[in-house]
This record gives structure tokens, sequence and C-alpha cells, in this order.
């Protein structure tokens, strides 16, 4: 059995480099989230928050029939970690994990989440990044006892850089893990790639 672990599901930025709420841009016929989503799910992971912005009028439509929890950041200007810090209140207080899951990275496979959830069965302290050929990529499964340092004004890159020895790599076979969609040019490659 898998450990039960909370996703954060990211989607609060303003997406200013792509000029367009990034999350809701077409892949395949679905909005680059929904992907994300998807794979979340099909893992086996049943506590998903999404943290998003109170004005995102669409991406909120979109995501209230989905097995999710939504929650806002009204801060819009503020870093991930503020977003991460809202997230954690929502997740279930059984879980031993936290999983961060940036919006904006539409290609990461259910195997790969599969695979974090595992890993973090049999070394539930430690943070497990996932990396395709020898590049770190996301999501990012921390124990819920470590990232809760970010209450304290860390942000995620500070939290983990406190806790270094505990980082973990984990190999897979999902190129996916490393692309997000920040610009135009990012979409425009993850299209080629499906």
């Amino acid at each position: 059995m898998l450990p039960k672990v909370s996703a954060l599901v990211l989607a609060a930025g303003l997406s200013k480099r792509m000029g367009q709420l990034k999350q809701l841009l077409p892949i395949k016929n679905k909005p680059a989230i929904l992907h994300c989503i998807d794979a979340i799910i099909a893992s086996g992971i049943d506590d998903i928050v999404a943290v998003v912005r109170d004005d995102s009028e669409a991406l909120i439509k979109l995501l209230n029939v989905l097995p999710l929890r939504i929650v806002f950041n009204r801060n819009v200007e503020s870093e991930m970690a503020e977003s991460v810090r809202i997230g954690l209140h929502a997740t279930d207080a059984s879980s031993t994990g936290v999983m961060v899951c940036p919006s904006d990275h539409p290609l990461v496979t259910a195997e790969t989440y599969k695979i974090l959830l595992q890993a973090h069965g049999q070394e539930a302290g430690r943070i497990l990044i996932p990396c395709f050929n020898g590049r770190k990529g996301h999501p990012v499964l921390f124990p819920k006892d470590v990232i809760q340092a970010v209450f304290s004004g860390m942000n995620l890159r500070e939290v983990m850089n406190a806790s270094a020895q505990k980082v973990r790599l984990v190999q897979v076979m999902d190129e996916g893990v490393l692309f997000d969609m920040d610009t135009r040019e990012d979409y425009e490659n993850i299209l080629k790639r499906i």
C-alpha cells in the first residue's frame, strides 16, 4: 500500500511571461492543468489541494468539478512559498508527505508520481526530487515535517538547502519532469513533444 501523500497543485501565478493564464492553454484538446491533475489522480494520490488566485474564474470553474480542494492565494505578487503555506493548511492531517506540483509541468506522467510515492514509502524522511538524465525536475516530494519550515519564512529552495542531507535524487524515465511552461516558446516546445 502506498503512503498517504498530499499533492499541492500550485496555480496562483500571474503567468506574466506567458501573457495569458498558462494553466488553461490547450494540450491535446485539454487544459494544461488537467494533464497535471489527471496524472496525480491516476497515481493514486487522493488528497489534492489546488492553490489558485481568487480572480481566476475560468480556472476555478474548471477545477470545481474535480476531486480536489481549492484554496486561494489572494496576494498575487507573492512567491511560490506563500502558495505552499496556504495549501499546507488544507492538506490531510494524516499525510506523511507533501508533493509540490507546479501546474505548469503538464507532461509529468502518472508513473513518475507513483515512483515518488513508492520512494516515499521506503524513505519517508527524505526530500525526493525526480531526475531525468541527471537533471533535476518537478514535482518534489517533501516529508510533511520538513516542508513545515516554510512557515518560518523560508522558501522551498531554502528548505531544501537547510535539509540537504535529506535530499535524494530519484531517477525517472520521464523527460516531462524537466518541462515547464513559462513562455510561449516553452509551450510550443511542449506541443512538439506530445
